[in-house]
């Protein structure tokens, strides 16, 4: 099914793998056909900018690579090798372990400054973004590291998490995070919700992708049934389903 699958999902919801030219074509994590990176960047064409102002970098979940790349060891090794060349950059989103964002670092960059642009904090964030984010592709740093291998001080650090960019872990520790990214959170968490609800109150509970993408969201659908259907697949939260009339999507058997 996962071989099906990695065929009938980016057709069904319209999506087109573009090869990328020149020397890079050759690796495995840098746009070809079947990739993460390919996937990466389709998914992040779905993302609502406008929704959010402009203000937040487009930002796709590991959950929904897996639905344009099933194999989900490839897909992780993928990643893994983008977040070490620098491309990318890996977030956790908070509402549940295994939620996380990925973010072209460039995105970021480009999304953070503007945000934090003539704020008090803007040099310990552009400080940051020129020594941390460079040279360490981690989710989340470490006090030693933070203050020895990069010179923050306390009230630095504290700047960092006021600016949004980093958020409290623990003790010593910070996640690597986005400012405003809880408004896409809430989006997406009731986004979910609502999608599985149309799935669940359907007959048998079960839907044709297509019937499902052919109808009017509920309100709670601010992010667009595609992104969120791409979720639902690669999270397992419904079962994909080859039938003569298209995919059907299927609430798992509890």
């Amino acid at each position: 099914m996962s071989r099906k699958r990695q065929r009938l999902v980016p057709e069904t919801l319209g999506l087109k793998r573009r090869r990328e030219l020149g020397p890079t074509e050759a690796d495995p994590s840098r746009g070809e056909a079947g990739s993460a990176r390919a996937a990466v960047a389709e998914l992040v064409r779905l993302f609502p900018r406008g929704l959010f102002e402009d203000a937040l970098p487009p930002i796709a979940l590991r959950s929904q690579v897996y639905s344009l790349v099933p194999d989900r060891t490839a897909a992780d090794r993928q990643l893994k090798a983008l977040q070490e060349q620098g491309e990318i950059r890996v977030i956790q989103l908070g509402f549940d372990l295994d939620a996380h964002g990925i973010i072209f670092t460039e995105d970021y960059r480009t999304r953070v400054l503007k945000v934090c642009d003539g704020r008090s904090y803007a040099g310990a964030v552009q400080k940051f973004l020129a020594s941390v984010l460079p040279a360490c592709g981690d989710l989340s740093f470490q006090q030693d590291q933070m203050t020895q291998t990069f010179g923050f001080r306390d009230t630095e650090i504290t700047q960092l998490v006021n600016a949004g960019v980093l958020t409290v872990r623990d003790a010593g520790s910070w996640w690597l995070a986005v400012p405003g990214a809880g408004r896409f959170i809430k989006c997406f968490v009731k986004g979910r919700q609502a999608v599985l609800g149309m799935v669940r109150k359907a007959k048998y509970r079960e839907l044709l992708l297509s019937e499902l993408l052919g109808r009017r969201p509920p309100a709670a659908v601010r992010l667009g049934l595609a992104y969120h259907v791409h979720d639902l697949i690669g999270a397992q939260l419904v079962d994909c389903v080859s039938t003569t009339s298209g995919t059907l999507l299927r609430l798992p058997e509890t």
